[in-house]
């Protein structure tokens, strides 16, 4: 009975999934995944490469150079494997996503009852393949649209400083060194606590957290800490540098 269920269940995947997949060159994986605390922590990522392998799938990790023939990051998808909640039973599922964050596939849970991480999360991880092995991919030589990259220019205008007549008092306006950042847009994936904004590599360019206000998150980028604003519908990376405000332009898509 539960094996009439599994491939009644795989076969329900495979056939939502099978024609979307196909469209898709190649699959990047990422070096870690949220629920471990180190890169390729038992393997894993190891195994999601291997495994994507054997179903068809070209694959290449985030920080590997990527051939010309797969230079369009919107021919790829990119892998990311979710840990769920259970009481003795180790649970995986993993999902595939397209350039802008959408779900293209997700697999069924993987279980395992074994005591053993190294051999639990591998025994999950394999069962939740199984769905994408059904699926028997082949690319089928869909030609995705390819993002231009958007060209903004930022012409930096002095603040004058405003002048209060009633008390003859000149105040200084705050000096704000303001960069015009990288033209090429930027891409918003999804993460357990915010986002990863990446370029066309692709690359991951800078990660943000999320805060209490939607408009602004915590933000990392080339070891700077700072903030990611959102001002008249731009948004902005401000960080102090040598005890300089610094705004950076940010041209991403959420």
């Amino acid at each position: 009975m539960k094996k009439s269920f599994l491939f009644l269940l795989i076969f329900f995947v495979s056939y939502s999934y099978a024609q979307s997949v196909n469209d898709y060159k190649a699959v990047v994986v990422p070096l870690k995944y949220d629920f471990l605390k180190g890169e390729n922590q038992y393997r894993l990522n190891t195994l999601t490469k291997f495994n994507l392998n054997k179903a068809g799938f070209e694959a290449f990790y985030s920080n590997e150079a990527i051939p010309n023939d797969f230079s369009d990051r919107c021919s790829l998808l990119y892998i990311d494997v979710l840990k769920e909640n259970g009481f003795l039973i180790t649970k995986l599922f993993l999902t595939l996503k397209d350039c802008y964050g959408k779900i293209i596939f997700q697999s069924p849970i993987g279980k395992s009852k074994e005591k053993e991480y190294q051999v639990a999360y591998s025994e999950a991880l394999n069962e939740a393949f199984q769905s994408l092995f059904a699926l028997k991919y082949k690319y089928n030589g869909s030609t995705t649209t390819k993002v231009q990259s958007e060209i903004h220019t930022e012409v930096v205008k002095p603040m004058p400083a405003p002048i209060t007549t009633a008390k003859n008092v000149i105040s200084e306006p705050v000096v704000v060194n303001t960069v015009v950042a990288d033209s090429n847009l930027l891409y918003a994936q999804p993460t357990a606590s915010g986002f990863q904004l990446i370029d066309s590599a692709p690359k991951v360019v800078m990660k943000v957290f999320k805060t209490t206000n939607p408009s602004c998150y915590i933000a990392v980028k080339n070891g700077l800490q700072g903030v990611l604003l959102l001002k008249e519908n731009q948004w902005y990376f401000e960080y102090y540098q040598n005890d300089n405000l610094m705004s950076e332009k940010v041209v991403v898509k959420f």
